[in-house]
């Protein structure tokens, strides 16, 4: 799956490498991601909010097609353009765009909430809630860090984070 997530900048980050999101009115970064069936980051991008994601989109398509040349599927939702579907077909791999159903109200989508979730494990993280990273690389090397610290606490089985302990967890009476 294939999504952006705009975040605010801190005061510390150069003007340089941030833009304006217009229609959700913030101005920092966004982050690019591909994720597998898991919502495992096989590959992220950073630039400024004003890069369009069908841009960010093909950048990510080129990472993946070098770093994973056995994908041959990946979706995209509704705001990318035709664009990154030829710019798909060329390295190889099928980009389709995974529609909202015509039902009214809240609908999670079968393949969108995967990369909507590992957004959400992003975001349990103090330095990826706000990007504090002078260079859009250390952002991307963060969000690196953060997948690792993920996988890591599923393989060991830890569910809860390391600041939380045993006695902070209310008792309940049966």
């Amino acid at each position: 799956m294939v999504n952006a997530q705009s975040v605010k900048t801190s005061a510390n980050v150069a003007e340089a490498s941030q833009g304006i999101d217009a229609g959700k009115k913030i101005k920092g970064r966004k982050r690019h991601l591909i994720t597998d069936a898991l919502g495992l980051v096989l590959a992220v991008l950073v630039t400024a909010t004003n890069v369009h994601d069908t841009s960010g989109g093909k950048l990510l398509l080129d990472q993946l097609a070098a770093a994973h040349p056995s994908v041959t599927k990946v979706w995209a939702d509704g705001g990318y353009q035709s664009s990154i579907l030829h710019h798909g077909a060329r390295l190889g791999i099928d980009v389709e765009v995974a529609r909202r159903p015509r039902a009214k109200g809240f609908e999670p989508l079968p393949k969108r909430w995967v990369i909507e979730r590992t957004f959400g494990w992003l975001m349990q993280h103090r330095r990826l809630a706000r990007n504090y990273e002078a260079l859009p690389q250390r952002s991307q090397a963060m969000v690196h860090w953060a997948m690792a610290n993920k996988m890591s606490r599923e393989l060991t089985g830890e569910s809860t984070p390391t600041w939380r302990t045993e006695t902070d967890i209310p008792l309940t009476s049966a």
